[in-house]
């Protein structure tokens, strides 16, 4: 126990950087606690409807709110199977709070988590920089403030859902296999369950890239049969076991009544349509009036239909590959060019001044253009900085196992197409692979004239994106 929590001890030379970057994460969660504090402060007989309608920012949901102040199953159990678990000693806390002061603490509380998770991202991916890749601690601070002028970076990290959580726990996987890399040791089956449970609980899909990390790193012996059995079969079968069961025993109740409750709404109206046409027909025939009732209510299904298929919610998903359990998710009918120009490498680092941080599935297109040039030039040069990146780094296969988790975002995000429409949000994700990729540029630029312009481009570069990130967040929330 005491060297797993020795790995969060700040060391003598990281603690001015991490104390810079405590603060900087703290002003976030500030700023969104201040814009919401007088309505989430309330107690209310339904925190759900109360955080859904009131929290806007681009389309994070509050979920985590809602959870942490009355508890339950909300989020999605297939994604997100041991989440609302997590969520459940935060609550307690909460509930104290609620009954010591009479007011929702829950802001507080969350923010901490953030506060927490998005720090120890920062410290342990500078240390990435520094002990994985090698280069100096100036450029690692560089590169971790890089990473923290993203956007979605920045935005994560203030907001009341999973994101900044998979991040923290991503690179703490990443930081752990790199050293397993360099010291030539396996990574422990208990080792990989525990990261499995944490990171699959938190985002499903991400329990993908710890199985990936284990291959990395025991190379060949990844496909033993005890460690395939052990850190690949038992515990993928056990997560998708615990999610079948929370599925029957905690929303199947709740599904059932919502169909139940559909289907009367559903009766009540055909029932309102067939009275409706009765009183206004001059027929005569039960069955000419029974044909008259089906056409009314098939007229009517297909009004609303075409209804619905002009609103945002509906219009901005995107055309499933199929209508599966799984399938339905995917997306094969939103642009991937412009998405990775405007949402990919775009949104998800540098904000769009129009229709800011809006939600694609009310007011904002699914496709956003860059009011200036100069937008596109710093997604090219950032590009282009990576490219050389992963060029440098080509033979670490440190630097392609985090590549592998860039990949796998792709496969799933471009080449599917789930999420694409709002691609952005789950940017979290991934961007940290791109400054790990930009450190091998750095280390390899060390010994050359080039060292000191490509700093100066990096700094510049961070500055532009924090000033310019910044200026429109804050003029969001203060909004």
């Amino acid at each position: 126990m005491k060297k797993i929590l020795g790995i969060f001890t700040i060391r003598r030379e990281e603690r001015w950087p991490a104390a810079a970057a405590l603060l900087y994460i703290v002003a976030l969660n500030t700023l969104v606690i201040n814009r919401y504090i007088l309505q989430f402060t309330a107690i209310s007989d339904n925190f759900h409807r109360l955080f859904v309608r009131t929290f806007h920012v681009s389309g994070f949901d509050p979920l985590t709110y809602s959870v942490v102040s009355a508890w339950g199953t909300e989020y999605n159990i297939y994604r997100h199977p041991l989440l609302a678990f997590m969520m459940w000693p935060l609550n307690q806390v909460n509930q104290g709070i609620m009954i010591a002061t009479g007011h929702n603490g829950v802001q507080f509380v969350v923010a901490a988590l953030l506060v927490f998770c998005a720090f120890y991202a920062f410290v342990f991916l500078c240390r990435i920089f520094r002990e994985i890749v090698g280069v100096k601690p100036l450029d690692a601070w560089l590169l971790g403030a890089l990473t923290y002028s993203f956007a979605f970076v920045m935005v994560s990290a203030c907001v009341p859902d999973h994101f900044i959580l998979s991040m923290f726990m991503l690179v703490l996987t990443l930081y752990i296999a790199g050293l397993k890399i360099q010291s030539g040791r396996r990574l422990t089956l208990g080792q990989s369950a525990i990261l499995f449970f944490l990171t699959a609980g938190i985002s499903l899909n991400n329990g993908i890239k710890v199985l990936i990390a284990n291959l990395f790193v025991n190379h060949r012996r990844f496909w033993s049969v005890r460690n395939l059995l052990l850190a690949v079969v038992v515990p993928c079968a056990l997560i998708w076991g615990v999610a079948r069961a929370e599925w029957h025993y905690y929303e199947r109740p709740n599904y059932m009544a919502r169909q139940q409750k559909r289907a009367k709404a559903e009766q009540t109206r055909r029932e309102n349509i067939a009275k409706a046409f009765r009183d206004t027909t001059h027929l005569r025939d039960t069955a000419a009036i029974r044909a008259g009732i089906d056409r009314a209510i098939a007229q009517k299904a297909a009004e609303k239909q075409a209804r619905d298929s002009k609103k945002a919610w509906k219009a901005h998903i995107g055309k499933p590959m199929a209508h599966g359990e799984f399938s339905q998710w995917t997306d094969i009918s939103t642009p991937r060019w412009a998405s990775m120009v405007e949402n990919f490498m775009g949104e998800s680092i540098q904000l769009h001044q129009d229709h800011l941080l809006e939600d694609d599935l009310t007011t904002r297109p699914v496709i956003v253009p860059y009011r200036y040039g100069l937008n596109y030039m710093v997604e090219a040069l950032l590009t282009l900085l990576i490219l050389a990146g992963v060029w440098c780094g080509r033979r670490s296969r440190f630097l392609w196992l985090a590549m592998s988790f860039l990949g796998f975002d792709l496969v799933i995000h471009v080449v599917l197409g789930f999420g694409l429409n709002e691609v952005y949000i789950m940017s979290a994700h991934w961007l940290f692979t791109l400054t790990i990729a930009l450190a091998y540029l750095l280390k390899r630029t060390e010994p050359t004239r080039l060292r000191i312009p490509l700093r100066l481009t990096v700094l510049t570069m961070a500055l532009f994106l924090m000033a310019w990130n910044w200026t429109l967040l804050v003029d969001y929330l203060n909004r």
